[in-house]
Parts: C-alpha cells; structure tokens; sequence
C-alpha cells in the first residue's frame, strides 16, 4: 500500500501523454521524409536532372520545419521525466539515462553536424558531399529513434539489470543485453518502418493536391513514384514488424495482449477478433460476456501468440487471480510476495542503520527471494493490474485496419503513375489526398495501444505509475498541463502554417 494522491498521478499521467502524443505527430513524419529526401537526391545526383534537385530542395523544406518543433516537444517531454517523474528517474536513472544520453551524444550530434550542409550547403560543397550530409540527417533521425526505443523497451522488458538494495536503485548489470531486448528490437523495427509509410503519405497527400489543383503536374508525379515504391515495400514489412511485436508482446506481457484481444477466459486454439464491440462493463472474475458483439476466427490468436495451433493463450482472469493447471501465477500471488519483498526490504535498511549486520544479511537474503515481485507490492487491489481493455481493443483495431489499406493504396498510385493514367482517376486521387491523415490515427492509435496497455506500470512489474511520480501538487500539474497544451498548440498551428505557404509556393519557392 502507498499514500499517493490519485489526482496528481492522473493529471502527471494525462501531461505526460499529451506532450508525447503531440510529439508523435511530428517524429514518424522526420523518420520518412528524412530518407525520401534522400532518395530524391540521389536520383538528382545520379542523372544530374536539375528537376530533382528542386523535388529535393523542396520536401527538404517541409522536412526542416517538421524536424524543428519535432525537437521542441521531444526535449520538453525528456524535461518532464525530472519534474513529474523524479522517484522513476532516480530509481532507474543509472539505466534509463544511458540510451537517452547516446542519443543525445552520438546521433543527435550526427544530425546536428550535417543539418546545416543540407539545408544550407547547396552550391558550397560538391553535390556528393551534399547527397552524403542529407543520408547522414537521415540515418541520423533513425538512429535517436533507435536509442529512444531502447529505452522505451526497457520500460516494457526490464533486462540487464540488477536492484542496489542500499540505494533502493536499479543498476546496468548489461548494456548489451539492454540494447538487444527482444521488445527494443521489435519496437524499432516497427516504429521506423511504419514511419517510412507516414513519410510516404504525407508525399501522396501534397502531390495528390497538386494532380487535383493541375499544378507541378510532374513534380508530383515523380515524387509520387518514389513514395509510392518506398511506402508500397515498408506498409508490407509493416504487416511482418507488427506479427513479430505481437508475438514479443505475448511472451513479455500477456497482460497487455489479453486487453488488446478483449480475452478474459484463457483458450487453447485461441481465436482472434476480427471486430466486435467490448462491454465496458465487463471486469475481472465476474460472468457477464465481455462482448456485445463480435466476430472470431478460430485458432489465429495462438499462432500469433505462441507460433502454435491449440496453444494456451491466457486471459485477464488467468492472469489477475491465477491457474494452477496452466502453471500461472495470479497478481493476488504476486501482491503478497511483492509486500514480503518491500517488507523485508525496510528491514534490511533499518539493520543497516542499526549496525546490526546478521540482521541486515537475513533480510536481505529474504528480500532477494520476491525482489523480482516488488513493483506488485504497490499495488492496492489484483485488479488494478487489469489496463483500460475497451481503449487498447479498439485502438489496436483502428491501427491494424487503417495499416491494411496501404499497401493497397501505394500499390494503386504507383500503378497508375507508371501507367501515366493517375492525372485521369479522378475517384483515387482523393483517396490520396486523406492518406497523411490515415497515417496520423494509425500512428497515435499505435502508440496509446503499446502505452496505455501496459498500465499500470512505469516499469513493468517493478515499479507503478502512482510511486514513479514527483512529490508535486496537483495544482503544479494543472497549470504546467495548461502551459504545454497552450504551446504545443501554437507550435502545431506554426508548422501548419508555415508548411501551408511553403505547398502553396510549390517547388519554385523552396
């Protein structure tokens, strides 16, 4: 049990989501574009068509403002881990920090330190030079991505790591095995690639405005081809990136994964649901049916999940309250070890205070028996384990529904521009026009899946939100919140803006 004020962990909470969901918008935008800029380039470099350098000149326009309040909300957000989130960065700092710190030290100063060579070094170095810098911006981007996720990983898969009893800190025990976490690695491999497909649409969305509006008809059209080739190859490594994250997911949460499936009764051959709606009044252990409506298809879930027909794939229920025959051990299990540990853990700091070593090895010796069952220890109720299923259901859905059409789209657009037709389907080009926006939702649905379903934890089973939070008042929180949500609200209408006067001016008005 903690004495923690409910309403500072909710507005510390909702401040935290909205500065991350706002610099959302902007990050998967910078992973795309940066590398299509690239790509245009390239080919400019290659035939020494000066069309393509201004195809170049000009998404590397809208790049540049993307990228620039994309750092503005992203080091705003990495502040917010010192002023509401102090108890979780010292706890985890010696761990947490490291990823953070190469991406600061290593590939933001790769971009940094070719970010003005390619904005502003066009007729100053030689064009290889110049293609080089804007690959390095690029693989720079992906790269501060990659060190975030590391991080990010770590919070949903702790590894590598062991607890300093005497700190109350968690310590780095092994880089190496913090880096190459299975939830990292798939988190990567599908935030960079779903990236490239925002990138790939918003190119589809303002060069379907210029086909609409008949303006730099061949612009668009070249700029089209290339998104299209490059959006079509990473919507479908999306669809295997995705497959591989569910399956990490299954193994290193299975909490999160009954949410997203809407599963309270565990099943062997377990089906998934195509669509259905969720009873929101359904909780853990009761009997109503956890659906108003859906449709299944048998088995898929547990060859998702475990790669096996007819495997077990376990529930809410399962989880909260246990199953002996499936070898499972419930939360209410864990809550008891988990306030043995911290029991023990107060024990040995007051021998240690005391002087009293034997004492002090005794409880310590206990405590490392359940310290891997802490974070439980926190928790008032086994239900509380239990993250919002009505939100992770449907917001998994939105993504993967949204994610399917794609590939389709890209498919279509590149066909009928190499076809030469594009300019006369007058029914896709609108289609094209909304693909930025589809990537949007897709992003931000995505995103509150892997965040909102692993609630109730900071760190996954070792520490809750509501003991990660600075000893705040709420009142503190409020006016910040209203502070940022006035701010990034500007900045979201300046980058409108400013992208708006720079697609209306064309290529011409780089």
């Amino acid at each position: 049990m903690i004495d923690v004020d409910p309403s500072l962990v909710n507005w510390s909470r909702a401040q935290f989501a909205f500065t991350a969901m706002y610099h959302w918008i902007f990050v998967p935008l910078t992973l795309g574009l940066s590398f299509l800029c690239a790509f245009y380039e390239t080919i400019y470099l290659k035939t020494g068509n000066e069309e393509w350098k201004k195809i170049t000149r000009f998404w590397m326009a809208l790049f540049a403002v993307n990228f620039s309040i994309g750092v503005a909300t992203g080091i705003i957000m990495e502040f917010e881990f010192g002023t509401n989130w102090s108890n979780y960065s010292w706890m985890v700092g010696d761990i947490f920090g490291a990823p953070l710190a190469i991406e600061g030290i290593f590939a933001f100063f790769l971009e940094a330190s070719f970010f003005a060579v390619m904005f502003f070094g066009w007729n100053r170095v030689s064009k290889g030079f110049h293609c080089f810098s804007t690959w390095m911006v690029a693989i720079g981007s992906n790269l501060s991505a990659v060190w975030i996720l590391i991080a990010n990983g770590w919070m949903q898969n702790p590894v590598g790591m062991a607890f300093n009893a005497d700190t109350a800190r968690f310590e780095m025990q092994n880089f190496a095995e913090v880096v190459f976490n299975p939830i990292a690695v798939s988190k990567f491999t599908h935030t960079s690639s779903s990236g490239f497909v925002m990138g790939s649409a918003f190119v589809l969305t303002i060069s379907c405005w210029y086909l609409i509006k008949r303006k730099h008809v061949e612009m668009a059209k070249k700029s089209i081809v290339v998104a299209s080739v490059f959006g079509l190859v990473a919507s479908v490594f999306v669809g295997f990136t995705g497959d591989e994250a569910a399956y990490e997911v299954a193994q290193k949460q299975p909490m999160k994964l009954a949410a997203m499936e809407g599963l309270y009764k565990g099943e062997h051959g377990a089906g998934i649901v195509a669509m259905g709606i969720v009873n929101d009044a359904k909780m853990a252990g009761d009997v109503q049916d956890s659906f108003l409506f859906k449709v299944k298809v048998p088995q898929v879930l547990s060859l998702l999940a475990n790669r096996e027909l007819g495997s077990f794939v376990p529930g809410i229920d399962d989880l909260v309250y246990g199953n002996e025959k499936e070898n499972i051990m419930g939360v209410n299990t864990m809550m008891e070890k988990g306030r043995l540990a911290l029991s023990d853990l107060s024990a040995y700091k007051d021998a240690r205070k005391n002087k009293t070593e034997d004492l002090a090895q005794t409880a310590l010796e206990r405590f490392n028996i359940n310290k891997e069952f802490m974070g439980y220890g926190y928790l008032d109720t086994p239900e509380e384990a239990v993250p919002s299923v009505n939100i992770i259901f449907n917001s998994f859905r939105l993504m993967a529904v949204i994610g399917s059409l794609f590939p389709v789209i890209f498919g279509a657009f590149l066909f009928f521009t190499l076809k030469g037709t594009v300019t006369e389907k007058r029914w896709l080009l609108p289609i094209g026009l909304f693909t930025a926006l589809l990537g949007l939702l897709a992003q931000q649905a995505g995103w509150v899946t892997a965040e909102v379903g692993r609630q109730p934890w900071a760190i996954q089973g070792l520490m809750p939100v509501k003991v990660a939070t600075t000893n705040l008042s709420t009142t503190s929180v409020q006016v910040t919140f209203a502070m940022f949500a006035a701010l990034f609200t500007l900045l979201l209408i300046a980058e409108i803006s400013i992208m708006l006067k720079q697609i209306a001016a064309g290529p011409e008005g780089h």
